[in-house]
């Protein structure tokens, strides 16, 4: 009996101290650290080496948080739609408005099929973005303006 107790102890001590550490991550997020431009250096999944996914010019977004907005380039196509977000969640998953030109390779397809799986962020330093799936990373932006 004394050996259940003392592992049911040590799994709530454990969950607890989990539990304090995500909120402790989640906290060092504002909404108005987002605003600005940032471009994608970093996007997880494709077996495609990221240079290989945008040999030209790299994805980017800027953040308009007066006028809960999004805008942006996709390495090919220029895009913008309604800013869902708080100090800690984002919603990327509602229809945005695009150009239509064709692009070359996947770069395009994977950075949009990636947005929609975003449903948190975190950012650090205020020059690195970082899109979550739950608690896993991605994708990374660094800030350009």
């Amino acid at each position: 009996m004394r050996k259940v107790a003392i592992l049911a102890l040590a799994i709530i001590s454990t969950l607890s101290a989990c539990n304090t550490l995500k909120n402790a991550v989640e906290a060092s997020s504002d909404v108005t650290k987002l605003g600005g431009t940032w471009e994608l250096d970093y996007i997880s999944g494709p077996r495609i080496a990221f240079n290989g996914l945008y040999p030209g010019k790299k994805p980017t977004m800027t953040f308009e948080i007066q006028n809960k907005r999004v805008t942006g380039n996709s390495s090919c196509n220029s895009f913008s739609g309604k800013l869902i977000a708080d100090d800690t969640s984002i919603n990327l998953n509602e229809p945005m408005a695009t150009t239509k030109m064709a692009c070359p390779g996947e770069g395009e397809a994977i950075f949009f099929e990636t947005l929609k799986k975003v449903n948190k962020y975190t950012i650090a330093g205020d020059t690195t973005l970082n899109f979550l799936m739950g608690d896993i990373a991605v994708m990374r932006f660094r800030k350009i303006k």
